[in-house]
């Protein structure tokens, strides 16, 4: 009988193997950090050898220490960073240079080149449900085929494979066998059409990119070979794959129309699941596909939308303005107070994004006066991250046309108790916070045992949330109204 499902959970600074049990418990896990590459301002790399190497020590780490072999694990769900970007030698499974991770904005220049028209950015908005940014991996891979001595010629000879982490990640457990990547990470290349489900040849020739690079593209929950490499434990099935966005939003069980989840990082990153309807955003939102059970039929999808600065202000206040020794002061702070006093932070600290897109905006405190204490501005902290957040949940029911039912949450910042109550007062929703907030490493378990029969259904798995800690809201239409009126003209005078 196998009695667990491995997560790989390949991040942006760290690698993490986690071992997910029946009761989709995680029994345990380890979690190797990596370097962070800046060859230049604005800058960003990974070593291909480094993500490798702590993801799969992680893994053997993980079945030595607990005394695993095959015969104990059912299969393998992989989640990942999103967007970041490899190319690699078919013949010698070597990397032609480091990955270009998706905050790197050395690719800007390509992408105004070629999507300034605004007829240009309109169709590629239509075919991905993306808007044109050097955030995602096209220009990426346009500027390795440019820039890297003789690899446009190797790519156009077939010799190159392109690949997401997910995707050089199958390649290496397979030993080469498989190039292929799922659903939801082919959505976040900008080459990938999220209506015909496939690579689109418009944008494979306005990036001028050659088809034979690219990875097939399976279902998140399917068959991805079985784990192949000298080096590794031998004969596991890895069957579940999905970009750490998605995977999260599949391990809150939001399988359905309505259903959101939010996760309180550095940002927040929002998303909703919209069923087999891509609805176009008004507000600057991004439509995105949604990973899917096996049952599922047909393409799922959902709107994205991300909160530039969330835990990010905390740290603020912590390190830079001395307020808070730790991010866990934060709660019994806010809680020492009846209100901020009239006091709004607005973090805008790199702009505004969605639904004010202000790129031009700054951060302020308002509403100061000889009275304001290091509490009222704490509180007024924790309530910024909730307006924000309050603010996307408005544009995705405007792009829905759908009310979301309720938020399920995860991430550093959930376990605020404050703010999760505050939360659900100004959104005037319930809040769900699961017993095991680890959820992008739970979704890709979940989907890689539902393509087993590990778990049997969807309805199996949302028995395992029993445990769920709901957050009803509890403030009066009047005050509410009143608080979010004063945000809204807090966010005006900063644009």
């Amino acid at each position: 009988m196998k009695k667990y499902v491995i997560a790989l959970d390949q991040g942006t600074t760290s690698s993490r193997a986690m071992l997910i049990d029946a009761q989709g418990r995680a029994v345990d896990s380890v979690q190797r950090p990596f370097p962070q590459i800046y060859p230049q301002p604005g800058w960003v790399e990974h070593n291909p050898a480094d993500i490798l190497s702590t993801q799969l020590g992680a893994m053997t780490e993980l079945l030595v220490s607990n005394g695993l072999g095959p015969e104990d694990i059912d299969s393998i769900g992989i989640t990942n960073q999103r967007e970041t970007t490899l190319l690699w030698d078919r013949e010698t499974g070597e990397p032609i240079a480091n990955a270009i991770v998706w905050q790197c904005r050395r690719t800007a220049p390509i992408v105004d080149e070629l999507c300034g028209d605004p007829e240009v950015a309109r169709e590629v908005t239509a075919r991905t449900g993306l808007i044109p940014d050097a955030y995602f991996s096209a220009s990426k891979i346009k500027w390795l085929l440019d820039e890297i001595p003789g690899a446009r010629e190797a790519a156009e000879a077939g010799r190159l494979a392109f690949g997401t982490v997910d995707t050089w990640l199958i390649w290496t457990l397979t030993y080469g066998q498989v190039h292929a990547t799922d659903v939801t990470n082919a959505s976040r290349t900008m080459l990938y059409n999220i209506h015909e489900g496939c690579w689109d040849p418009y944008l494979m020739d306005l990036f001028d990119i050659p088809a034979s690079l690219m990875p097939d593209v399976r279902p998140s929950a399917a068959d991805y070979g079985v784990t192949a490499n000298p080096g590794l434990v031998q004969g596991i099935p890895i069957r579940g794959v999905a970009g750490d966005q998605q995977a999260a939003l599949f391990g809150q069980c939001c399988f359905e129309s309505g259903m959101a989840k939010n996760t309180y990082g550095t940002g927040c990153f929002l998303l909703m699941h919209t069923g087999g309807h891509a609805c176009e955003s008004k507000n600057g939102l991004v439509t995105t596909i949604a990973a899917s059970a096996p049952s599922a039929q047909g393409t799922e999808y959902a709107l994205e939308g991300s909160v530039f600065v969330a835990g990010a202000l905390i740290q603020w206040l912590r390190d830079e303005l001395k307020l808070i020794d730790s991010a866990a002061e934060t709660d019994e702070l806010a809680r020492s107070v009846a209100d901020t006093g009239g006091v709004y932070v607005v973090p805008a600290f790199t702009g505004l994004g969605a639904p004010y897109w202000d790129p031009d905006a700054r951060g302020a405190i308002l509403g100061l006066t000889r009275g304001t204490s290091r509490a009222h501005i704490v509180r007024a902290a924790l309530e910024a991250l909730a307006y924000q957040v309050s603010d996307l949940v408005k544009a995705m029911e405007d792009d829905a046309g759908e009310p979301m039912r309720a938020l399920n949450v995860d991430g550093g910042a959930s376990a605020n108790d404050f703010l999760m109550q505050f939360q659900a007062d100004v959104l005037d929703r319930c809040i769900l916070r699961p017993a095991n907030t680890e959820t992008t490493a739970l979704g890709a378990a979940y989907l890689a045992g539902l393509a087993t029969g590990f778990w049997s259904d969807v309805d199996a798995l949302r028995a395992l949330r029993a445990s769920d800690e709901a957050f009803e809201p509890a403030m009066t239409p009047e005050l509410r109204g009143e608080l979010l009126a004063g945000w809204e003209k807090a966010v005006s005078r900063v644009r």
